[in-house]
């Protein structure tokens, strides 16, 4: 995921500087990177018209990102990119049955939240909407990566 594009170059990079992938690019699936700690999944499967999913497919696609929390047993903190993938794991691991909360936690950039033992990040989208026009800088990026590392320690 996220491998060959501008997304990804940022997204590895970051992951890389924070000690979560082995090399800052990748480019292809057989180009070596390997992830420690670390695991990518996401909220839809494919790319929406326009990039922007309705409810519907979030919606189609929540059962698979709900398996994939089943199986993952160590989850300790989740980094959610943008908005919507922010919010779709908060749902997500409620209704995993894993997290309870009132009031949804509010998105903004780099806002963590330690909710039922686990700890959310937020995070804008490393989407060339938002590294082209400076609203995500690679500091903005490498913090949210370094917070999730000390989080971890």
């Amino acid at each position: 995921m996220f491998t060959g594009d501008n997304s990804g170059n940022w997204l590895y990079r970051a992951l890389h500087k924070a000690g979560f992938a082995n090399q800052p690019l990748s480019e292809h699936r057989n180009d070596g990177l390997r992830l420690t700690d670390c695991y990518i999944t996401a909220t839809i499967r494919c790319a929406p018209p326009q990039n922007k999913p309705t409810p519907k497919e979030i919606l189609n696609c929540k059962e698979f990102l709900l398996r994939e929390i089943e199986l993952l047993k160590n989850v300790r903190v989740i980094v959610g990119l943008g908005k919507i993938g922010f919010e779709a794991a908060l749902e997500a691991y409620r209704e995993s049955g894993k997290i309870e909360f009132k009031s949804k936690p509010r998105f903004a950039h780099c806002a963590m939240y330690k909710i039922g033992g686990l700890t959310f990040i937020a995070s804008f989208h490393p989407s060339q909407q938002n590294t082209f026009t400076g609203r995500l800088t690679e500091p903005m990026l490498d913090r949210v990566f370094t917070t999730a590392r000390t989080q971890l320690q």
